[in-house]
């Protein structure tokens, strides 16, 4: 499958979200389909700019299995973000107390936990993308009344992450280790969501 084809396919599929950002276009957030978005993926999480996802070296195959993996389970989602139909980002979602960041923390009622890699960009960038994608993505995980706390966990390493989730409205809470890393723990409750 070429690059190509599987740039316009999620466009097709129904979305758990559809925004539209003034300035940016319309954003979907759409399912990830394992089989027909193995190398989409797999080409994203390989790049060394990925290297706090912690797949740099794994093979289309172990990218296969992971996602398929993932869309099993009733607790952990995994989708991508399309812009205008053009996949710009991969974005996860989990239940705490269902994954091992669960173990490190007093997990809340309403904690809900979000991973998000920001696919490369295709031309120059763009000055307030990122805050625009995200604006999206908080949207769509605070429209569930049951999600009060936004939980993330990102490498300890990754200054770049850490800083834009501070000034998106994160709180810092504590270093942790987990199985892959030692991670920091950022909070947005939906009280101090701008």
């Amino acid at each position: 499958m070429t690059t190509e084809a599987h740039t316009t396919a999620p466009a097709r599929r129904a979305a758990v979200w559809e925004q539209t950002v003034e300035g940016f276009g319309t954003f979907r957030i759409v399912p990830v389909d394992p089989p027909a978005d193995a190398d989409l993926i797999h080409s994203w999480v390989t790049e060394e700019r990925a290297r706090f996802w912690g797949m740099l070296d794994a093979s289309r195959e172990r990218v296969l299995e992971i996602y398929d993996y993932l869309d099993g389970l009733a607790t952990h989602h995994a989708y991508l973000v399309c812009r205008d139909d053009r996949p710009v980002a991969l974005f996860q979602t989990y239940e705490p107390e269902a994954d091992p960041v669960g173990e490190c923390y007093d997990v809340q009622p309403g904690d809900f936990g979000v991973h998000l890699l920001v696919g490369p960009a295709t031309g120059k960038s763009e000055r307030g993308f990122t805050p625009a994608l995200l604006s999206v993505l908080l949207a769509y995980v605070f429209a569930d009344p049951r999600h009060t706390r936004i939980v993330a966990e990102p490498d300890t390493r990754n200054d770049k992450v850490i800083d834009r989730m501070l000034r998106t409205g994160f709180t810092l809470g504590p270093e942790i280790d987990l199985p892959d890393k030692r991670a920091r723990l950022l909070f947005l409750a939906r009280d101090h969501h701008r």
